[in-house]
């Protein structure tokens, strides 16, 4: 299989993804959570889209938290403020919920340079029609910083920790758009707002009429990142398909590394039985939306790329832990 006119190497594209930042970062979550004395086990079970808390109704509230570094508030701060909003909602539709509310903290040197990240956030939230109820605010800081913080609901929860070997892993993303900064691909400004709330309404659609097993949305680390959080959450291996990775762009148009770490701005990983694929795909491309197999989930504790009759280990959680605190069993990780 090529890319372009060159033969794909799993091996080159797994050692390389390994040691980008975009990759690397998600190993501080590990080093938080374990300063915490958080595992997956602990209360709204760190290491998902969002924290999950049973509520009296029978369902599930949903929280879920974004801070963003100062370089990307820098480079582009309406583009932030956006941001702020939709990775919130986004993840709380990878757990099968919709956003009910939002608050952000936002810090300043003064009201004119927030500006432009204020009006982002009330652009995002007017468009997906989840209000912003308050927040905190400092115009003293010495440059801008963004926080968002989503509360959301769920009747049908989808997480990290249920993919079972066998499963089929579904790629869902809006291909639409171009890349804004950084590796982030963006479509959601083409969008009316009715196409974005109804696109996020089919993935909590589809959870409530248990689509899915388990699921994330594809975040900071792009698809290779995200398929490795799901395979440790889950305690299984995820086997990617590179031949199928970059099947509905123009030969050509984004390399295949650079895909395979890019933030989408609509973007999911769901694994789920294979008899439920094909439902689900053609939903997704009625309303223009991508959605297709890229690989499955496996007995192993490996995520590993594949091209036609080369293969290699992109990583192994058991032996380095990504998402999870590197302690013992004895030392509090149930993971």
């Amino acid at each position: 299989m090529t890319e372009g006119s060159l033969t794909i190497d799993p091996q080159a594209l797994a050692d390389s993804l390994r040691a980008h930042p975009s990759i690397r970062g998600k190993l501080a979550i590990g080093r938080a959570t374990g300063a915490l004395g958080l595992s997956f086990g602990s209360a709204g079970r760190p290491g998902d889209d969002a924290a999950a808390l049973e509520n009296a109704a029978g369902g599930w509230d949903l929280l879920a938290g974004e801070g963003f570094i100062p370089a990307f508030v820098a480079d582009d701060p309406w583009f932030a403020g956006w941001c702020g909003v939709m990775v919130n909602l986004s993840d709380i539709a990878a757990m099968g919920g919709w956003a009910v509310a939002l608050v952000d903290q936002v810090w300043a040197p003064s009201p004119e340079a927030a500006r432009p990240l204020l009006e982002g956030l009330k652009a995002a939230s007017q468009a997906y029609g989840v209000p912003i109820v308050g927040g905190h605010t400092n115009f003293g800081a010495p440059e801008l910083g963004l926080a968002v913080t989503a509360l959301g609901r769920s009747r049908a929860l989808v997480t990290s920790f249920d993919a079972k070997p066998g499963d089929a892993l579904m790629i869902v993303v809006d291909m639409r758009g171009e890349y804004r900064n950084f590796d982030n691909f963006f479509a959601a400004t083409e969008s009316t707002p009715d196409q974005l709330r109804g696109d996020l309404a089919l993935v909590s659609d589809f959870a409530e009429r248990r689509f899915f097993r388990a699921g994330k949305d594809i975040s900071q680390g792009g698809i290779a990142g995200t398929a490795l959080m799901l395979a440790e959450a889950s305690g299984v291996g995820i086997a990617l398909d590179l031949d199928y990775v970059l099947t509905p762009f123009p030969p050509g148009r984004i390399p295949l590394e650079r895909w395979l770490r890019t933030f989408p701005s609509f973007g999911f990983l769901f694994a789920m039985k294979q008899d439920k694929v094909q439902r689900a795909a053609e939903a997704f491309h009625e309303r223009g939306i991508y959605a297709g197999i890229i690989g499955k989930v496996e007995r192993s504790s490996k995520v590993t790329f594949h091209s036609r009759d080369r293969s290699a280990v992109f990583w192994d959680w058991q032996e380095t832990p990504y998402l999870r605190a590197a302690v013992s069993p004895s030392e509090g990780s149930d993971a």
